[in-house]
């Protein structure tokens, strides 16, 4: 495997909305179509006016320079939470890989290299929200994210930082 990751800019705001709808139909038995995944605005508030101040991710690309994952991270307001809010000032991350590109080390680079960036930027903690049943929940466990709430399909995880 030999992928580039570079930091996300303004101009990646439609491959992260891509990435946005790979990582909701990650259960390819239950997707929905992409104008549906977008239709939701619990879901697109993770893109919506991509990149705020605050606002930062990372793109793979692979050795021809195309985007095939992508990994950010954007803070919500406790009026306005995410599916894996915790605290105002805890960024919640998105991960997600073309599906031609899973389970090849994409998404673990990505993560690594975010965990790595929220550090940079003073950030204390990192959360998340998976769906039970998703496979990328081992990788969350793996790179040191655990479970601090539940839902009735999915989980809330946090990774401290510090």
């Amino acid at each position: 495997m030999s992928i580039l990751i570079r930091p996300g800019t303004t101009d990646d705001a439609r491959f992260l909305t891509d990435m946005l709808v790979e990582a909701a139909n990650w259960n390819a038995s239950s997707a929905r179509p992409r104008v549906a995944v977008l239709a939701d605005p619990n879901t697109t508030r993770y893109i919506t006016g991509w990149q705020r101040p605050s606002d930062r991710g990372l793109i793979a690309e692979d050795s021809e320079g195309s985007p095939v994952g992508a990994c950010w991270f954007r803070l919500f307001p406790q009026n306005k939470p995410g599916y894996g809010f915790v605290a105002a000032g805890v960024p919640e991350i998105t991960l997600g890989v073309s599906p031609i590109w899973r389970a090849q080390g994409v998404g673990r680079a990505l993560l690594r290299e975010t965990i790595a960036l929220a550090g940079e930027q003073g950030y204390q903690r990192l959360s998340l929200s998976v769906e039970r049943g998703n496979h990328a929940q081992k990788l969350y466990q793996s790179e040191g994210f655990k479970v601090v709430a539940s839902g009735t399909n999915s989980d809330t995880m946090v990774r401290a930082l510090l």
